[in-house]
């Protein structure tokens, strides 16, 4: 099991972006993002902030991704 590294809710959506998931609507700090196949999930943004383990962890699970496909 790797460890997790922590991302800043921007960082998150970059990354998220070269896995062909893209901003479908933004409500205050959070940011809806989908994928072209329906998986769906929501990404705080929150200035100066990374995102928690925990909520990484609900984040990746949401999408059916690893943390290794995000290296």
């Amino acid at each position: 099991m790797s460890t997790l590294k922590l991302f800043s809710g921007k960082e998150l959506i970059k990354l998220l972006n070269k896995h062909n998931f893209e901003v479908i609507r933004v409500k205050g700090s959070h940011h809806f993002m989908k994928h072209t196949d329906g998986r769906t999930t929501v990404i705080p943004v929150h200035k100066n902030e990374t995102i928690s383990k925990g909520l990484l962890s609900k984040i990746l699970r949401d999408i059916e991704l690893k943390i290794e496909d995000l290296k």
